[in-house]
């Protein structure tokens, strides 16, 4: 006799789906192949990551196309809508990049794909500061330690590990999502625009699959493929910059040292010249690896421009001459001398991977192609609009968020949720990853090159940079580095208050999480009223493409007439207007007079946040960090990348409102 009895009902089915949240709503009709004449689909995404066959060794490309797959399927596109071509058979196996920023692992982290990678990944907490010695016998010595990461972040640590573990978690993940995955063995021939074949479907790449040709036609083109982006080179658009008369090259090693520092992040300057270690991930044989980057002086001088892939002549010829000249015997020996009086060989003679590159500086002027009606067809991201060293631990991490800005914009103009648009302006939304991430770009490259420029220098030589210059330097571009002080200019995406004396948060502090338009939220520790459960407050802001206005309210909470109980029954009231799910709203309170239950506070609250209501002040003090007077509270919109789009005072729910409408499209 059965000691229980059990009743299921198909609705338990939707409670073990692999998606960690539903899709966000589609407004526009739905997509079907098969009512279209021709192979179509709505996004087609060129290059994964890998380097492509033929190319130097130096050419990267970082996993900002497997990025923007993974999320667009996460966020809806099935495989009949969304496709992913590479040239490469397989994820990559040796070399390339290998630092996650900690901006990067909080985005990892609001994807649910960063266990491995906190668990496998070499955590780097120091960067150690070599110089020369004045005491001639010790050659160079340790002259300062600073940590890696200095704004407050949710990781204080810089992660490395391979890249291609990296692309390996997340196809990983893909596959929950798509059953094709990503296309392999398939080359880009061209890319071009004919609206005369079909203005809805204007964009069409001819495709090499294992040798068979095919046209193909898209709403929507993303090359992410490289340095070399065939994409770019179909559309006639060319990278604009230099290269700077530096040479390095690149070891990735299983160190036999004396070096004191081998697991510490470094930067050496010694008589001898310059080297950068960078440790690295445990492997299976239960060995650490190390990368080295060293600075390779006067062996060859700057290329004139960067050659497309294919060229012959003698600008390639040339190119590959100069490159040949570089060794692996080479930058070991030049690693040697610059260590001294320390040892540094690989063990038992073994190197995991290594490459030789030139410092070049180069950025695409229109990350966007538009069509004849002005509305945004083709997106570049990554390398293929932005090239610089791999030193400061920035490729692969700017390369992805390029794509995460880029995701959410493009999924809600597919869906027909984008705001209403002008005929001079038919895709504002997307028009803003052009204003966001070229200004970001463009940074990047004028920090690089001043980076890079100092750390091929020698301190005290002739450039006369001296080592605190060095150090003070790395700790003001650190809120860049780590990716935690990016901010975004002004846009539909991004309003500030023209009146400052209005604004309900005060300070400037911003990388210590001062609230700002522009800028990432900054996680804090909060304390759940439902449960008593202690959360973070980036997990109640994940990558599923949805706004979320963050209420903190003010300590009238428990009046029922006061400003917070109107604010949030308004806010509550607001969230009708826009498509179903694309808001949600996250409650804080700062410290009360008293103790209370759901019956003190407004019944909304129950109904909207039960999970996502907070204590401000019981772990950290939320109010104090975002810099919010808990006698006034404040209202934030939080973009679905978690940026914060605009702050307005606790009863300015018009405000937030205007700035929605902008965004998303309004249902009543």
């Amino acid at each position: 006799m059965p000691v229980f009895t059990e009743y299921s009902s198909s609705a338990r089915d939707l409670r073990i789906l692999p998606s960690f949240a539903p899709p966000i709503p589609r407004l526009s009709l739905p997509f079907s192949s098969k009512e279209n004449n021709g192979e179509k689909y709505e996004v087609i995404i060129v290059g994964v990551c890998s380097s492509v066959p033929g190319q130097s060794n130096s050419v990267k490309r970082r996993p900002a196309g497997l990025m923007l797959d993974l999320l667009l399927a996460r966020y809806g596109l099935s495989d009949e809508s969304l496709l992913c071509i590479d040239a490469k058979p397989s994820t990559l196996k040796s070399g390339q990049a290998d630092g996650i920023q900690p901006r990067t692992l909080e985005v990892f982290k609001t994807l649910g794909i960063s266990d491995e990678i906190e668990n496998e990944a070499c955590h780097m907490w120091q960067f150690a500061f070599w110089n020369p010695s004045p005491d001639k016998k010790k050659i160079i010595e340790r002259t300062a330690v600073m940590p890696e990461v200095i704004p407050p972040a949710r990781f204080k640590y810089e992660a490395t590990i391979h890249q291609g573990r990296i692309e390996r978690i997340m196809e990983t993940d893909l596959l929950r999502y798509s059953k094709r995955g990503v296309l392999r063995n398939t080359r880009l021939v061209d890319v071009k625009i004919d609206e005369n074949g079909d203005s809805d479907f204007p964009v069409v790449v001819t495709m090499n699959t294992n040798g068979t040709e095919r046209a193909v036609r898209t709403k929507y083109l993303v090359g992410a493929d490289g340095a070399h982006s065939v994409v770019r080179q179909s559309l006639g658009l060319k990278l604009e910059g230099e290269s700077l008369d530096h040479i390095w090259g690149v070891v990735d090693l299983v160190a036999d040292t004396d070096f004191p520092d081998i697991r510490r992040r470094c930067g050496i300057h010694s008589p001898a010249g310059s080297v950068m270690v960078i440790p690295r991930e445990r492997i299976s044989t239960g060995e650490y690896l190390t990368r080295l980057y060293v600075h390779v002086p006067d062996i060859v001088s700057p290329e004139d421009d960067q050659l497309p892939a294919g060229e012959t002549g003698s600008k390639a010829d040339d190119a590959r001459q100069r490159r040949s000249k570089i060794t692996l015997e080479g930058i070991l020996k030049q690693a040697a001398d610059a260590m001294q009086p320390y040892y540094i060989r690989p063990k038992d003679g073994v190197i995991d991977w290594w490459a030789a590159y030139q410092i070049g500086q180069r950025v695409l002027p229109e990350f966007i192609v538009k069509d004849s009606k002005n509305a945004a067809r083709v997106f570049i991201v990554g390398d293929a609009c932005h090239t610089h060293s791999p030193k400061a631990g920035q490729g692969m991490n700017v390369s992805m968020m390029d794509s995460y800005n880029l995701a959410w914009k493009l999924i809600y103009q597919i869906n027909g949720l984008a705001p209403s648009s002008t005929p001079d302006n038919p895709t504002p939304l997307l028009n803003t990853y052009q204003t966001e991430r070229h200004e970001t770009a463009q940074q990047l490259i004028d920090f690089d090159r001043k980076f890079s420029t100092m750390f091929s220098g020698q301190m005290g030589a002739t450039e006369g940079l001296t080592q605190e210059e060095f150090q003070q330097a790395f700790k003001l571009n650190n809120g860049f580095t780590s990716g935690c002080g990016v901010e975004y200019p002004e846009n539909i995406l991004v309003v500030r208050d023209v009146n400052p004396s209005s604004s309900p948060v005060q300070g400037t502090d911003y990388l210590s999480g001062i609230l700002r338009p522009g800028r990432r939220l900054l996680n804090v520790k909060l304390l759940r009223h439902a449960d008593g459960g202690q959360r973070d407050l980036h997990d109640d802001t994940p990558s599923t493409a949805r706004f979320r206005i963050l209420c903190l309210a003010s300590q009238d909470l428990l009046d029922r007439d006061s400003v917070s109980a109107k604010a949030l029954e308004r806010t509550a009231m607001l969230v009708t207007k826009f498509p179903a799910s694309t808001i949600e709203q996250i409650v804080l309170h700062p410290r009360l007079h008293r103790s209370f239950e759901w019956g003190d506070i407004p019944a909304c609250v129950k109904q909207t946040s039960e999970m996502r209501f907070y204590d401000g002040s019981a772990l950290g003090d939320a109010y104090s960090i975002y810099g919010v007077d808990p006698a006034h509270g404040a209202l934030a919109v939080i973009r679905p990348d978690g940026y914060v789009g605009v702050v307005a005072q606790l009863d300015d729910v018009r405000q937030v409102e205007d700035y929605l409408q902008a965004c998303i499209r309004t249902v009543s």
